[in-house]
């Protein structure tokens, strides 16, 4: 193997906050690596010190001669006056900013120069790198390439940001949350996009399934060190356990060593100077491993839902569309007790709008929604809370509330419900500006939960947050005697949490099944399935009814033509099998095309099959109507 990255005795501070100290790790060529860790413990800064935009205190950092790094940062800047097109295409690669070139004199009214920009493209050979490009664009739903920068949303951005970081096609490709913001259908392209790609990867994310069929090995930094760990995620959470059991065990044996030997220690006369020295240094060894004790610190989420009726909320016939864009159209629910729902759809079908209308935040154009009197919403946006950022983390929770309500007439302090969010005493008092993005979302998540909801509407929130916190959240909501309704695209949350699913499939059309999106996913497969078969049954029926129509045309001639020859009958004869047969290729191959999973070469290939199957058909169909007119 090709080593591309070598990282030695790294260490790196801030202030008396220490987030790793001498970690080291290589990554090789085809190599796809995973960094997990709970917030705040340094996986961003990890990979913004890897990028070279963030200094360290010690350690080095050496990357293989000429190697090609692409870094996806979790909150991607360009400069606001670039358009879409530009932002995608920004990279050194000279067939790319050709490609570029040639996107924006297709797009402008004279096209001037494009003999010469016809010219660079011959010359690159960017034709087939443009189809790639296009691909990728068109499974991230990027279309408008002259809208600017500056008009973006967060998750528009975003994706502009991946499509730059995989059209450049690096040899190193390092990612930071690359799936938020994207939908089912962008996670699961990505996710096979990069699975047959040759880049090597080091990417943080906390979308299960897609670590778990994406990477071959895992690294996580806990305590200050690095552990790995050659294999996916599943196999990361059963090595894990038995290190942290193994670490105990070893713990307890050192303690009752400990023990013994602090007595010896202690009995020894103070006056005797000739004490095993060994003896005495192995003692100050043992004392320092034995007060080590694994901080297994995460959220504790205690809360109590507020008393909640047999009414919770009634969708009387809701329409609401933007122009052209239908989101409901006269759409009735009546939501039960104790519901858990999730919602799945592609960006833009009206997810976050229909939560917005259920909460008042948005008008229907018709139709109104009955919500039951006991429901208390705890509404936790993808947008998050806008912070004051001058604000410290106590003041933020002090402001909804001097103390929390657990329920059974317990009751907490701002402070110490601060604490079960993983925000010590000392770190209450940082300021906001001061978080990173995974404590913002604790924290408002922190401010969600005190209000004592009974009703959960969660949009998109595993954004952010670590896996560690996610794993709570999780049990939390199976056993939340409230509703809930979330939107998520991460599938494994999803599967854990909801009994059924709202499907938004665009035009208004909804489709409401009862299971997980596992089982989802795989009837809706089995229904593409089946439907593919219907339409090669009924190709290959309506090529057999014109077979059988030629055939009674020909019975009817047949007095008037000229008999055929022994080889002419043989050639007959293997153009009627033929003909079905490169039809039936020809038709598979649409599909493939259609189906958006071909990578640029194969689309090449299959669009090449595809004209060379058409000439044939063309030529066989016209030799066969001269045979049958014999």
């Amino acid at each position: 193997m090709i080593s591309y990255l070598q990282v030695e005795n790294l260490t790196k501070s801030f202030g008396d906050n220490l987030l790793f100290e001498n970690i080291s790790f290589g990554i090789s060529d085809n190599q796809r690596v995973a960094l997990i860790a709970k917030n705040g413990t340094g996986k961003t800064t990890l990979l913004n010190i890897i990028a070279g935009n963030e200094d360290y205190q010690g350690g080095t950092i050496s990357f293989r001669r000429d190697l090609r790094v692409g870094y996806l940062d979790q909150n991607p800047d360009f400069p606001k006056e670039l358009s879409v097109i530009d932002a995608c295409l920004r990279t050194d690669n000279e067939a790319v900013r050709t490609i570029a070139a040639y996107e924006h004199c297709m797009m402008s009214e004279d096209q001037e120069g494009l003999d010469e920009i016809l010219a660079k493209m011959d010359l690159h050979k960017a034709w087939d790198y443009e189809t790639r490009i296009k691909q990728i664009l068109g499974k991230l739903k990027i279309t408008n390439f002259e809208q600017l920068i500056s008009e973006l949303s967060g998750g528009q951005l975003k994706r502009v940001a991946l499509a730059n970081v995989l059209i450049a096609e690096p040899d190193l490709l390092i990612l930071d949350e690359p799936t938020n913001h994207l939908d089912l259908e962008m996670v699961e392209w990505l996710e096979d996009f990069l699975k047959r790609s040759t880049m090597s990867l080091l990417m943080v994310t906390h979308d299960r399934y897609f670590l778990d069929r994406v990477c071959t090995s895992i690294m996580e930094i806990d305590h200050q060190a690095l552990y790995q760990y050659n294999g996916n995620y599943s196999y990361y959470l059963e090595k894990r356990q038995e290190r942290i059991e193994n670490f105990s065990a070893e713990t307890e044996r050192t303690v009752n060593l400990y023990r013994k030997e602090l007595d010896w220690m202690r009995r020894q006369p103070q006056a005797r100077s000739h004490k095993s020295k060994s003896r005495i240094d192995r003692f100050s060894d043992i004392e320092d491993r034995a007060k080590q004790r694994r901080n297994n610190d995460s959220v504790q989420l205690d809360v109590k839902a507020s008393y909640l009726g047999s009414k919770i909320f009634e969708a009387k016939y809701i329409s609401k569309a933007y122009g052209d864009l239908k989101i409901l159209d006269n759409y009735y629910y009546n939501f039960a007790r104790y519901e858990k729902m999730g919602i799945v759809g592609k960006n833009g079908t009206g997810k976050s709008t229909f939560l917005k209308m259920l909460l008042g935040e948005v008008k229907p154009d018709s139709g109104s929604f009955d919500v039951g009197e006991t429901v208390v919403f705890g509404y936790y946006s993808q947008d998050g809370l806008a912070f004051d950022e001058q604000m410290k983390v106590i003041d933020v929770v002090q402001d909804i509330a001097e103390e929390v309500d657990l329920g059974n007439g317990k009751k907490m302090s701002a402070s110490q419900f601060l604490q079960h969010f993983l925000f010590t005493p000392e770190t209450q008092y940082n300021y906001v500006y001061k978080l990173s993005g995974g404590e913002r979302r604790r924290l408002y998540l922190c401010t969600v939960l005190m209000r004592n909801p009974n009703f959960l509407v969660l949009d998109e929130p595993t954004n952010d947050l670590d896996i560690m916190t996610l794993n709570v959240l999780e049990e939390y909501l199976q056993s939340f005697k409230g509703c809930v309704i979330v939107v998520s695209h991460d599938r494994y949350f999803m599967d854990k949490v909801v009994d059924h699913l709202l499907v938004f499939k665009g035009n208004a059309e909804l489709k409401d099944f009862p299971g997980n999106y596992t089982d989802y996913r795989e009837w809706n497969e089995l229904m593409e399935e089946q439907e593919r078969e219907d339409k090669k049954n009924e190709h290959k029926k309506a090529s057999q009814n014109k077979n059988a129509v030629t055939e009674t045309k020909v019975e009817v001639k047949a007095p008037e033509r000229k008999k055929l020859s022994f080889k002419e009958k043989q050639e007959f004869e293997a153009l009627e099998k033929g003909i079905p047969l490169l039809e039936s290729e020809k038709t598979d191959i649409e599909n493939q095309l259609a189906s958006g999973t071909l990578n640029g070469d194969e689309i090449i290939k299959a669009s090449q099959r595809h004209a060379e199957l058409s000439d044939l058909i063309d030529e066989k169909t016209m030799r066969w109507l001269e045979l049958s007119e014999l």
